[in-house]
């Protein structure tokens, strides 16, 4: 976890050190939740924000968080003498990644977020390593995007999510 943020912390220093021409992302993701999360929770939902500093014409590289919450699913049992609801708690993270992305052509981008994810739900600590690949679309403004993204410790919270950036 320190180096992680070591790490992000220095490729910070470099980029506004080198001054080099970089925006910032804001945006939203919805996800089906998949694989171990499938069956205690039923959407993902989260906010991201990044900066990216321009490498080459067509790359570029950079720093992200957020948060990403798996809302918990209700169950509804009934044995003809008692009814009763059952709600598991929902699972946030904080993600704390360097993020890459290339353009393939003026409109289209294929991406990476690596990282780890600190587990924020119910005062429990801990987290998991953060992968995420992109695909989507982008002009000068927006970027929509297709995205797996799993956190992976013990168990895999994983969701392939939609996704919507703002770039400024």
């Amino acid at each position: 976890m320190k180096r992680i943020f070591l790490s992000l912390v220095a490729i910070m220093a470099f980029g506004f050190a080198n001054a080099q021409e970089g925006n910032f992302k804001v945006g939203a993701h919805v996800g089906v939740p998949l694989g171990d999360a499938k069956d205690g929770f039923s959407v993902n939902l989260g906010v991201d924000v990044a900066y990216l500093w321009k490498v080459t014409d067509k790359f570029s590289a950079g720093a992200t968080t957020g948060y990403t919450t798996f809302l918990a699913k209700t169950y509804r049992y009934n044995d003809g003498f008692t009814s009763f609801e059952l709600k598991g708690d929902p699972a946030g993270f904080i993600p704390v990644a360097g993020t890459a992305q290339y353009s393939l052509t003026n409109d289209l981008f294929v991406g990476i977020d690596l990282g780890y994810a600190l587990y924020v739900a119910n005062g429990n600590e801990g987290g998991g390593f953060l992968y995420q690949p992109k695909f989507g679309y982008q002009n000068q403004k927006i970027e929509l995007y297709a995205a797996y993204k799993a956190i992976s410790n013990d168990v895999t919270f994983s969701s392939v999510n939609l996704g919507f950036n703002y770039k400024f």
